[in-house]
């Protein structure tokens, strides 16, 4: 694998590590030239359901929004990455699944608000208050009505 700091193209293996549920191996990697280490996960490729959006437009799920979303929601709260990866990885299980080719963007969307409001509640509102595109403050109160119940 080529270094991420010097492109050199050889690299070896320091570490290897399977995840506590076997989902991925972590390797820790250092350069031959440079000697700087960095991380790499493998996965399983698997083929995730299409997402349909609202206006009828499919994409292909990707990884990378999901957790920059959840991210944002999650910005300067107490959540480890670690808590935000497996939240990701119990969202992808339940998405393989459901054996679905396509998902509707609002199963996606309730899918991350119930991760969330296990991890943070600030986050959950955070995220719900966007994704519900909320028209006044009864709207907010009553989601906010809900979290503290």
């Amino acid at each position: 694998m080529k270094c991420p700091f010097c492109s050199h193209a050889e690299t070896q293996v320091v570490e290897t590590r399977v995840s506590e549920d076997g989902d991925f191996i972590r390797r820790r990697r250092q350069c031959g030239a440079c000697d700087k280490r960095f991380t790499t996960y493998e996965r399983p490729e698997v083929t995730f359901p299409t997402v349909v959006k609202k206006d009828g437009r499919r994409i292909e799920f990707e990884r990378v929004k999901l957790k920059a979303s959840m991210t944002l929601a999650l910005r300067k709260r107490p959540v480890s990455t670690e808590q935000l990866d497996s939240a990701i990885e119990r969202i992808e299980e339940k998405l393989l699944n459901l054996g679905q080719r396509e998902i509707p963007s609002h199963r996606l969307g309730e899918m991350v608000m119930r991760e969330l409001k296990k991890l943070d509640k600030v986050a959950y509102v955070r995220f719900a208050s966007v994704y519900r595109s909320f028209e006044d403050i009864d709207e907010f109160k009553l989601l906010v009505d809900e979290v503290r119940r």
